[in-house]
């Protein structure tokens, strides 16, 4: 694990959005596409902006989150419209989104719908993933009854998860195969407790810490505010 720390997020965001153009651009370069998935949330939207106005061929660019709250892409509680309102904007609204919800399908036959549009682009070019203080990732939270089938190498490219105590929608995730074979891994943390969280998390198991198996060839990204 490398950890790259900043004053502010605003000089975070600035670099990794850099850091991601330049690992996309080459990417195409090589193999002609790239894949980059990215969390929902608040925290990655002026990532999104910045990185929207990247000079690269995103025609050749297939944009997905890591996880989605298993509602309609049309829904408040959909994470669609932010990738659609701050990243598929600008030079970036040339390329290709997944959306990960299946209209007419529950989560976990979505899941499974949505695991052959997913699988023929992996593996992931570009990954960044978020944590919560709990030190979950995408959809991967510790304690869901589902947590182990989706972190098994043999799971589907897309799997279904519901928060252990929510009252709210279940989601469906990336699995932790999918994310783990990602090139190029970025973990982005702002605040005292991430960083509190991200240490606590490296001497803990995957099924305890979800975000655990993904540090060793990851890039954390962390500011204090």
């Amino acid at each position: 694990m490398q950890l790259t720390s900043y004053e502010t997020a605003s000089e975070m965001m600035q670099s990794l959005s850099a850091q991601i153009a330049s690992e996309l651009s080459a990417a195409i370069a090589l193999r002609g596409r790239a894949c980059l998935a990215v969390p929902g949330g608040s925290t990655p939207g002026p990532l999104f902006d910045l990185l929207s106005q990247a000079a690269l061929n995103w025609a050749n660019v297939t944009v997905m989150l890591t996880d989605e709250r298993w509602v309609p892409t049309d829904s408040p509680r959909s994470n669609t419209g932010l990738i659609k309102n701050r990243l598929l904007v600008n030079s970036a609204s040339a390329a290709r989104y997944i959306a990960l919800y299946a209209p007419g399908l529950d989560h976990v036959g979505g899941a499974r719908a949505l695991s052959q549009q997913v699988a023929p682009n992996l593996p992931i070019d570009v990954v960044v993933l978020g944590m919560g203080a709990d030190m979950h990732t995408a959809s991967l939270f510790p304690g869901a009854p589902e947590l182990s089938l989706a972190q098994d190498a043999r799971a589907d490219a897309v799997m279904p998860m519901v928060p252990v105590g929510s009252d709210l929608e279940p989601r469906v995730t990336l699995s932790a195969q999918a994310l783990e074979t990602a090139r190029q891994t970025h973990v982005l943390i702002i605040g005292d407790d991430k960083k509190t969280a991200l240490a606590q998390a490296q001497s803990l198991s995957p099924i305890d810490a979800p975000i655990a198996q993904f540090l060793p060839n990851a890039t954390v990204h962390w500011s204090p505010v």
